[in-house]
């Protein structure tokens, strides 16, 4: 059952993609933020993990209005994170170490500081400046209607008025307005950035809101509107992202995207051999800790990515979703922005045996998976104080909704160490919560049964075992609460989400177990298994 790893240039279609959310990955000069430095220290954590690449949020020069998704200077790294010869020494650091590195692009948007955006603001009605966006006229008799009936991501009114009475438009929060892709300034300028970065050694890119980048020129109403949507999975997306792919070619890069669509026809498209390589799984992220959808989820993924050829991604959390040991201790077990809400009971030791069965269910499926920072830690979502919310989701709901602030708690690396060695010698920017030190990775490494320990031995297994880069799924049972499949003829992964043990399929050895087995060596519920056979 020994092998080696997929040909180099195809490492992305089994690879194991580990998250960085910077702000809050590790601090390497004390300041209270996650840094570029502060990752350089930890790449032999990263290597000893096991994982084959870094990708991380944005790490540009930002005003941080959502986090860094608000870009002012896609050729510049924000002075909080450290500098561009920062991020050089770091992607080629990383590259030493075996690890590769997936940088954010953010196409949909610029920030409102962004030199571009300023010029336009500057310029007034009628310039060539603010073509390269989407201002318009109100409506109304005085102009002081929004232009269209849209609404933001955020919630809210997508529209923003200026001094000089124009309006322009934002689908996320209002430092964040809308870059116009029928300009040909626009594409050329993205273009450039590629190639600014993969030259740097970047390994491939992650697109942002995908989806969302291309506006019927007309941005008619939404209600009565017929034909195409007006900014969602538009066709002249499609050749964009053929001209990008062009550019990841001369260099041997891969994209990512940000795709959320709910028809697999049309999600496939941007996955065909001349556009990106991979998309998101936004179908497994969102499902509940149940058989039946797990299954369905699982066959809906791999029927949609084969008649392209492409290989599908797993993913459980990211920096925008509840943390898997939260939700799956809840009683509704799914996801939707729209449940996010205070108050909601968590049965932590239940999410957290069923985070570790999802850990080994999602490293057992065919494809590449990403693990979002911490989530090898075991770590819940974060109680932040409301009154050190940061998170734009939180105000533009008014306060109802909690926002991402919860799954973007700094990590705790050491338990004796002040902040529970995030490395800050102040307050970080979001506080650790009372019980991280008990999470940190030194006491985790030296626990044989911590989460971390069982993230590196399977790892550590799936770089070996041949059948989980090459060999496809095969399903072995019909029972309604069991999930039980073969990669290849000689490896089974075994999930029990029934209310009762369950006997193990016949096998030649035990592999990997989220759990220990029974007394009587069954499967118990919430628990996974990997079989050699």
């Amino acid at each position: 059952m020994e092998g080696s790893q997929p040909a180099a240039d195809d490492w992305w279609r089994s690879a194991v993609i580990y998250q960085v959310y910077v702000r809050s990955f590790a601090d390497g000069d004390g300041d209270g933020t996650g840094d570029l430095t502060g990752v350089r220290s930890r790449l032999p954590y990263l290597a000893e993990l096991g994982v084959d690449a870094l990708w991380f949020t944005p790490w540009y020069l930002s005003p941080m209005a959502d986090g860094g998704y608000d870009v002012a200077d896609y050729r510049a790294i924000d002075p909080a994170f450290g500098d561009l010869a920062e991020a050089e020494k770091l992607i080629a650091e990383a590259r030493e170490a075996g690890i590769r590195t997936i940088i954010d692009i953010v196409p949909n948007h610029v920030s409102d500081q962004h030199v571009w955006f300023q010029a336009a603001l500057a310029a007034g009605p009628g310039s060539a400046e603010r073509e390269l966006f989407h201002f318009r006229p109100g409506r109304g008799s005085h102009g002081e209607l929004p232009p269209s009936d849209w609404e933001s991501e955020f919630g809210g009114v997508p529209w923003t008025r200026v001094e000089d009475g124009e309006w322009y438009l934002h689908l996320f929060a209002a430092e964040q307005p809308d870059l116009n892709w029928a300009h040909p300034a626009v594409r050329r300028e993205h273009e450039d950035v590629l190639r600014f970065w993969f030259e740097r050694g970047v390994a491939g890119v992650r697109i942002d809101s995908a989806a969302l980048v291309a506006k019927d020129p007309a941005l008619p109403d939404l209600e009565g509107h017929q034909g195409p949507h007006p900014y969602v999975d538009r066709d002249e997306l499609h050749e964009i992202y053929r001209s990008w792919r062009a550019i990841a070619d001369e260099f041997g890069g891969i994209f990512v995207g940000e795709v959320w669509l709910p028809d697999a026809e049309r999600f496939a498209r941007y996955l065909r051999p001349d556009e990106l390589h991979t998309a998101f799984n936004f179908t497994f992220l969102s499902c509940p800790w149940d058989a039946g959808p797990l299954r369905r989820a699982i066959d809906d993924t791999l029927a949609e990515h084969a008649p392209v050829g492409a290989p599908a991604t797993w993913v459980l959390c990211n920096h925008d979703i509840t943390r898997t040991v939260t939700r799956y201790g809840r009683e509704d077990t799914g996801f939707a922005f729209t449940a996010k809400a205070f108050g909601v009971p968590s049965d932590l030791e239940l999410g957290t045996r069923r985070a570790r069965a999802a850990a080994l269910l999602s490293l057992a499926l065919p494809g590449s998976v990403y693990v979002y920072q911490g989530e090898e830690l075991g770590l819940p979502e974060a109680d932040v104080p409301l009154d050190r919310i940061q998170d734009p989701m939180y105000f533009r709901s008014q306060g109802r909704a909690p926002g991402r602030d919860g799954c973007r708690t700094p990590l705790p690396w050491a338990a004796g160490e002040p902040f529970a060695g995030f490395g800050s010698t102040v307050e970080p920017w979001l506080p650790l919560p009372a019980d991280w030190p008990a999470r940190a990775a030194d006491l985790q490494e030296r626990d044989p049964g911590s989460m971390l320990s069982l993230y590196r031995e399977a790892l550590r297994q799936r770089r070996s075992l041949t059948a989980l880069h090459a060999e496809p799924l095969r399903w072995l049972n019909e029972e309604p609460d069991l999930l039980v499949f073969a990669r290849g003829e000689h490896l089974v992964c075994a999930v029990n989400l029934a209310e009762h043990p369950a006997q193990l399929p016949a096998h030649t050895e035990v592999l990997l177990t989220s759990g220990p087995l029974d007394a009587d060596g069954r499967l118990p519920r919430d628990t996974a298994v990997w079989l050699a056979v």
